[in-house]
């Protein structure tokens, strides 16, 4: 009998997900590894000894199997699928792309948190969400993912508010410039230039294995501790608009 606390860790199958579940896996978790592409999710489980589960967060015959997979008690629930899609002004935007980042960001985020909540409070669980610096102030042409990443954090402070009696954590980890083989070139549809030149010149932005860290010691900080909003970015990031691009370090 496999008697690890169950985490659940949406957005698994890549990036900050993917490096969340070998540190939560690491950290004595059994990890329910969830995403969309099954084909990335296996190979992952077997190498941390965790689970898959194929889960598209949009729909609710999904996560309710989900919630069917993680079973009756649930430790720690990362809800860290979602994403950005387009960087146009609001003049030129593509509104299909700022549906689907509410609908992942937002309103998926919120079906896995509804799912999931009867067994995070069965063990006394924790809820960590992934925001974004987006959140903490709109730029040029993040109308709708600044947006989405702000809607994100109001969900999770709402949550924390009418748990507040519980001993359920709410927490928030909010990430600046992080390199991830996938974040920016689905942002940009593909162009490869374009998501490059995001980082072009940048000394050390952050990786997927930082935030992973950071997610791993919210998770496991005594259980009287919350930390409600961790923000993280690369030192060559001093705010969203101000980035330094060269050599800091020789």
């Amino acid at each position: 009998m496999d008697i690890r606390p169950v985490a659940v860790v949406t957005g698994a199958s890549s990036g900050i997900g993917e490096a969340s579940a070998r540190a939560l896996a690491g950290a004595g978790f059994r990890v329910i590894c969830a995403a969309r592409r099954g084909d990335k999710l296996q190979a992952l489980a077997a190498e941390i000894g965790g689970e898959v589960a194929v889960t598209d967060i949009t729909s609710d015959e999904s996560v309710a199997a989900l919630a069917a997979i993680a079973g009756p008690s649930v430790a720690l629930l990362f809800n860290n699928a979602g994403g950005a899609l387009g960087q146009e002004p609001v003049a030129d935007a593509d509104i299909a792309d700022w549906q689907r980042m509410f609908d992942l960001n937002v309103v998926g985020t919120g079906r896995v948190t509804k799912a999931l909540l009867p067994a995070i409070k069965a063990a006394a669980g924790t809820i960590i969400f992934t925001t974004s610096t987006a959140a903490e102030a709109p730029y040029e042409g993040g109308a709708a993912y600044c947006g989405a990443k702000a809607a994100e954090r109001s969900l999770a402070g709402a949550l924390r508010l009418e748990l507040n009696g519980t001993p359920v954590r709410v927490c928030e980890v909010s990430p600046g410039m992080v390199w991830t083989d996938e974040f920016s070139l689905t942002r940009f549809k593909g162009n490869q230039a374009k998501a490059d030149a995001v980082y072009a010149g940048v000394d050390h932005p952050l990786s997927a294995a930082d935030i992973a860290e950071c997610v791993r010691w919210i998770a496991t900080q005594p259980a009287h501790v919350v930390i409600e909003r961790l923000v993280v970015r690369p030192v060559a990031q001093a705010a969203n608009h101000k980035v330094f691009r060269g050599q800091l370090w020789a």
